[in-house]
């Protein structure tokens, strides 16, 4: 990304309005989109928010046919958008084919179940008010700021944009400075599908205009993006008391036990560790092997790579860093990891080029380098021996982070996924969870809390209402000071009767 800069007047110091994006590949110019100032940034989220009464009147299935019309034009120019996404952020256009086509697939299950899931629904009045109907239901917030990110330009922001629209939200989208066109080409088809309301707002900038987009008054922040840069959001937020999602940073791990498919485990490794030049952050950074097991794998991984080459052509697997400051990071893990006693097997210390970085294998790794410890966000892969799956889970767990990982085996694959501490989980699969949009997406730890996708992810940009009615009078009246002794005295009765029964735990 590099500024478009006006000419000062002499003696001033003037700011640009415009940047461009950059293909990181080329560096040809994808788009030149305005900065927006944080009158800007107000004056959108005031669009969307008067746009707010219309969008929420019109209800689950007024929303539902907006929503799956919007679908139908992005699918229609499904391959448009798979270029520009390969253009801006230089992933494969095949890898771009697959962002969008799942991200649609997002924003078609959540417009067809918003209704069954947030909609009144009946609940149970208990033993003390039969005499009440009891119901909840589940009421949008109002305007929802979607600070998006530049790895995965439209399925990760779609992730909270779709589920917002159908939970009955309006939305204001700073994209990344790095992919501002794909969140253009997002905004523009939706205003075709809604005939120009202002449902759906754009912001462009940099890290100004996602701070004002934080304090500008809209009621949740779902963020994407690193831990560090999540936590500015957080404390910004806090200024004004507005809710937020965080979806951060990972170092997930994949385990592989002594009965898993090593073919399958190792494909799978580095298909989910390389693709994107490694630059997703539910994408495999580390290995744990049983030892059993460790060298037969080893080899099936290398074989593999040996395949695999970064490049901007048809025949490249993956493409350059999105984000340049980030071959500094993955260097550093590099040569941390080797300075340490690791071994590079395949890659290593001259891996990192201008734009794109080399297939990296490092083995041995000690547990306290930063290829551990860190998020690297680069095609490399730290793949270390383990006696038993305690040991493969201890290590796993024994981080900061807590996104997602992969477990692959046969007996006890399921239980052993269970048992790792991350929002997510696969057995015998990587990332297959972020394609099945009834599954909630998220983390814990500093990977950061909340959810997006599913009924959770549904419900976290709406709040619960409850709501009673009496149908006929109560049994006990309770609730008045024209209660009776009588009463208190069948009420204590009532909730000896009830609740009075000894545990077993009390009759120990």
């Amino acid at each position: 990304m590099t500024a478009t800069i006006e000419k000062p007047a002499k003696g001033s110091a003037k700011k640009p309005n415009n940047f461009d994006s950059i293909n990181p590949a080329t560096g040809e110019v994808v788009g030149t989109h305005p900065i927006n100032t944080r009158e800007d940034v107000l004056a959108a989220v005031e669009r969307a928010r008067e746009a707010s009464a219309w969008w929420q009147a019109i209800g689950f299935d007024g929303r539902k046919e907006y929503l799956l019309a919007w679908r139908s034009i992005l699918t229609k120019r499904l391959p448009e958008l798979a270029d520009l996404i390969h253009r801006e952020g230089g992933k494969p256009y095949g890898d771009a084919l697959l962002e969008a086509g799942l991200a649609i697939d997002h924003l078609s299950w959540a417009a067809k179940h918003a209704k069954k899931v947030l909609g009144r629904a009946r609940v149970n009045s208990g033993l003390l008010m039969t005499n009440q109907l009891a119901y909840v239901e589940y009421k949008p917030l109002g305007v929802i700021g979607v600070i998006g990110p530049w790895n995965y330009p439209i399925f990760t922001p779609m992730g909270s944009i779709a589920y917002s629209l159908a939970a009955g939200n309006t939305i204001v989208f700073k994209p990344s400075e790095y992919t501002p066109t794909v969140g253009k080409f997002l905004a523009d088809t939706f205003s075709e599908a809604v005939n120009g309301r202002t449902v759906f707002e754009l912001i462009t900038g940099l890290g100004e205009t996602g701070a004002a987009l934080s304090t500008s008054g809209v009621n949740k922040i779902a963020f994407t993006g690193s831990t560090a840069t999540g936590k500015k959001v957080m404390a910004a937020c806090a200024e004004t008391l507005t809710p937020v999602v965080i979806e951060a940073g990972g170092k997930d791990s994949l385990i592989v036990d002594e009965d898993a498919d090593l073919g399958a485990a190792a494909e799978a490794a580095l298909w989910c560790g390389m693709s994107n030049a490694g630059q997703t952050c539910i994408g495999t950074e580390r290995v744990y092997v049983h030892e059993k097991v460790y060298d037969t794998f080893l080899n099936e991984l290398l074989d593999r790579a040996r395949q695999v080459r970064p490049g901007y052509d048809d025949g490249g697997s993956y493409g350059p860093a999105t984000m340049p400051s980030q071959l500094k990071i993955i260097q550093s893990h590099i040569d941390d990891a080797i300075a340490k006693g690791g071994k590079a097997l395949l890659g290593g210390e001259g891996a990192v080029g201008d734009r794109f970085v080399q297939p990296t294998i490092l083995a041995h790794v000690p547990e306290d380098s930063l290829a551990v410890q860190e998020e690297t966000f680069g095609p490399t892969l730290v793949v270390n021996k383990v006696a038993n799956m305690d040991e493969a889970l201890r290590l796993t767990n024994a981080t900061k982070y807590g996104l997602a990982g992969s477990v692959y085996g046969k007996r006890n694959a399921l239980d052993i996924a269970s048992k790792v501490r991350s929002g997510m989980t696969s057995v015998n699969s990587v990332i297959t969870f972020a394609a099945i949009p009834a599954l909630p997406f998220g983390g814990v730890g500093e990977s950061g809390f909340g959810r997006i996708h599913g009924a959770d992810g549904l419900r976290e940009f709406t709040y619960p209402k409850a709501l009673v009615k009496q149908f006929m009078p109560p049994a006990l009246t309770l609730m008045t000071f024209e209660r009776t002794k009588k009463a208190e005295q069948l009420f204590e009765q009532l909730i000896s009767s009830v609740h009075g029964g000894v545990t077993n735990i009390l009759k120990r």
